[in-house]
């Protein structure tokens, strides 16, 4: 099976067996049943993984789980670019397509190859992206090939996120730090947390 194919596997398994009950039925989000062309094209296009409702309002949610040997690090991430990508056009990654309302990050009790073991979060989030976009671009939020492993606070007032790069090439990503988010505009940058703060 291929890298993506097992991700996505992954993914899905998550979504459905622990997401679904643990993060989204306790703040009575419900999943909206989409055409599979059209998740796939608004996945593609936009960067939405699904759609859910609460009170006649959608809530569109890009989706992103790790194991647990992810569990130290306080940040989600956002893919960037594939630049060694030889279609011109797919180079920029879902940081330049990303429309989504809300990133939904969780890293799970178990690792990925033991995926059906897990029985829970060991941290998740549920962070306000028109908030992020925002900071973005006000330059609040700056993303900087600056050779650094993490993220950091200057100035008191703004973050500072480093440009990582895949071992395989495949593909770079920049990490924000959740604690730095809420540390320098407060808690309504989440919807909901775990393990994070």
């Amino acid at each position: 099976m291929s890298k993506y194919k097992n991700d996505r596997a992954f993914t899905d398994y998550v979504h459905q067996k622990l997401a679904l009950p643990l993060i989204y039925k306790p703040i009575d989000w419900q999943k909206v049943q989409l055409r599979r062309d059209y998740a796939k094209y608004i996945d593609m296009t936009d960067g939405i993984d699904y759609i859910f409702r609460k009170d006649n309002q959608i809530k569109t949610v890009q989706e992103r789980f790790r194991e647990s040997k992810y569990q130290e690090f306080s940040d989600f991430t956002i893919r960037y670019r594939r630049d060694e990508n030889k279609i011109e056009d797919r180079q920029e990654s879902e940081y330049y397509k990303m429309k989504a309302h809300y990133f939904t990050y969780g890293i799970i009790d178990a690792s990925k190859s033991e995926v059906k073991s897990a029985s829970d979060f060991l941290k998740f989030a549920i962070i306000d992206l028109q908030k992020v976009y925002q900071k973005l671009d006000s330059e609040d939020i700056i993303i900087s090939d600056n050779n650094q492993n993490k993220c950091r606070i200057i100035d008191n007032a703004r973050i500072e996120c480093p440009v990582k790069y895949n071992p395989d090439g495949s593909s770079s990503f920049f990490p924000i730090d959740i604690s730095f988010l809420v540390k320098l505009w407060g808690d309504d940058m989440l919807i909901a947390q775990k393990g994070f703060l």
